[in-house]
């Protein structure tokens, strides 16, 4: 039996929070048991609080995500010597740590997703239904979008003339390198995800879920070392979105597929690789 409070009106905890970031991994029982996938479709959700409050998890871990970091982004365009500011390896910075601060802080509570693309991947492999992923992507989206407005609000001349943070693949590179480079760059990312969040390693290794955030956060430091001089770096659907529709100039739009197409592609490929290569699920006996 269930011996947690309940909101009977609102079913609040009646559905159990499916999270990627492997807390059911904090069980003291080390006799690891493959959890059942979650349901396609979990209508009853939708009358759970929990739900709700991990969608406004969502909303409010992006919306600083894209404040911190487009402003970061912001403060090395406007100069004219990148040595007088944190320069690319400052903002490859400013998006690993940021990641590593909010997933560590709403792991507990949605998952700690923060990317429409690590919600797809966790969601093709059955650790999400499609409710809480659609959900979850609208909300992080709409995060994104007030992230990147408030920077404008901060300075809309600079923010105009800048580029806004947008990603647009740069000169000297093709559409297929960009969409290379996104597919790749988001690969390393949701595999590092589901390898930091395995509730098998953590049923052995008791330490795995404190330590989820911060391979993450550097996955993420690390593409965007590679990435930012092809694409400026995306491998997130909400953040490339976000600082689209704020900055809303040409430049923005014309590659904008690249980052939804990418980042999906890559998250795909990478829950195919960790379920059936790495924990070969599909193979294993009942």
């Amino acid at each position: 039996m269930d011996h947690r409070e309940e909101d009977v009106s609102l079913g609040a905890n009646k559905y159990s929070e499916r999270q990627a970031i492997g807390t059911a991994a904090q069980s003291q029982d080390k006799d690891y048991k493959e959890p059942p996938p979650a349901p396609l479709f979990e209508p009853g959700e939708l009358m759970s609080w929990s739900f709700y409050r991990a969608g406004i998890a969502e909303f409010v871990a992006t919306f600083l995500f894209l404040y911190i970091t487009v402003l970061t982004v912001m403060g090395v365009s406007k100069s004219e010597s990148k040595c007088s500011t944190v320069g690319i390896q400052g903002i490859a910075w400013a998006f690993g740590g940021m990641i590593f601060a909010l997933v560590y802080c709403t792991a507990g509570i949605s998952g700690g997703h923060i990317n429409p693309a690590v919600t797809f991947g966790l969601f093709l492999a059955r650790k999400l239904s499609l409710t809480r992923a659609f959900f979850y992507m609208v909300m992080q989206c709409l995060g994104a979008i007030c992230g990147a407005g408030l920077v404008k609000a901060f300075g809309k001349t600079l923010y105009q003339t800048k580029g806004g943070g947008a990603n647009v693949v740069n000169a000297g590179y093709t559409k297929g390198d960009g969409l290379g480079a996104e597919i790749v760059g988001t690969f390393v990312l949701v595999y590092t995800v589901f390898s930091a969040t395995d509730a098998k390693r953590s049923a052995r290794d008791s330490h795995v879920p404190i330590l989820a955030p911060l391979p993450i956060g550097f996955a993420v430091f690390l593409v965007h070392l590679a990435t930012i001089p092809i694409t400026g770096t995306g491998i997130n659907p909400a953040r490339s979105l976000g600082a689209a529709i704020i900055y809303n100039k040409e430049p923005a739009w014309n590659d904008h597929w690249i980052f939804w197409v990418g980042p999906f592609i890559g998250a795909a490929l990478a829950a195919l690789y960790h379920q059936v290569v790495i924990r070969a699920i599909p193979f294993k006996s009942k």
